[in-house]
């Protein structure tokens, strides 16, 4: 039986191997995945040692996405642009890195919230390895704009300098500043997405109200009750409001098809997951 598995510090968490083991039941596929705790010294080996047993791939989650990208002998341009990788893919000693984080906002977005991304104000809050995965397949939708905002500048800075000749081959404004810069303080943005450690930490809203927009959407990238501080925030402010469940499961799909070549039914997956975390509640 082919086999898979999630690699991160902590682990315990991971909804993956629910998620891959639904998406090969309706697909009829036959694999084995399952999720594995990595000391922190201990990634590359693991990942070896894996392939060398027979593994054919594996998801990567924190705090291992960057070493990923080191570990693949090729990699996508979206792992390149975002130096961080969440999926390997073995072929003999071909290791295949892709970062499927973008791709399942993206498709998240468009698909299963029907928000058109094409020529919007999009606000990403955040400048490190959430914001880095989804910044290159958000400006491939080519936007109005994409402005990053993160407490220490000098971060933001050095990711949208990464992506700067993507976003000129698309005609995106991609710019960045401090949180509390006055072109972020001073308008509201249709698209405003929280891929900043704050819900993770339950700390405090990173922007103001001001920036959200009475017809736009609201995305954080967590989901669950990290998530809820923000969701209930932007929808007390009369903005609709988005966890990050769908993009987990979207990635994962997309995971899946670059290691069984079938798409599956996410909408469908997506469903039965929210229904089961409610149910636990």
């Amino acid at each position: 039986m082919d086999s898979y598995c999630v690699f991160g510090h902590p682990i315990e968490h991971s909804k993956s191997p629910w998620i891959q083991a639904r998406f090969a039941e309706l697909t009829g596929q036959t694999l084995q995945y399952e999720k594995t705790w990595v000391a922190l010294d201990a990634f590359s080996a693991s990942v070896h040692a894996f392939r060398a047993a027979g593994g054919k791939g594996c998801n990567v989650t924190l705090p291992f996405k960057t070493e990923a990208a080191a570990l693949a002998t090729e990699c996508s341009p979206r792992v390149a642009l975002a130096q961080a990788c969440n999926t390997l893919k073995f072929d003999g000693e071909h290791i295949y890195g892709e970062n499927t984080d973008g791709l399942g906002l993206v498709t998240d977005l468009i698909s299963n919230a029907g928000f058109a991304l094409q020529g919007r104000r999009i606000l990403l809050i955040g400048a490190g390895g959430a914001s880095a995965g989804v910044l290159g397949p958000l400006l491939t939708q080519k936007p109005h704009c994409i402005w990053v905002a993160n407490r220490t500048i000098d971060k933001a800075i050095q990711l949208v300098a990464r992506h700067a000749s993507l976003a000129l081959a698309e005609g995106v404004d991609c710019q960045a500043f401090g949180l509390t810069h006055e072109a972020i303080l001073s308008q509201s943005f249709d698209l405003v997405i929280n891929a900043s450690s704050s819900s993770l930490q339950q700390a405090a809203l990173p922007v103001p109200a001001s920036v959200l927009h009475a017809n736009g959407l609201a995305c954080d990238l967590m989901y669950g009750p990290a998530a809820l501080g923000f969701l209930e925030w932007a929808r007390a402010h009369g903005t609709e409001a988005r966890d990050g469940l769908g993009m987990l499961v979207e990635q994962a799909a997309a995971s899946f098809h670059l290691w069984r070549g079938v798409q599956p039914p996410t909408q469908e997956v997506l469903a039965d997951l929210r229904d089961l975390l409610n149910s636990s509640k």
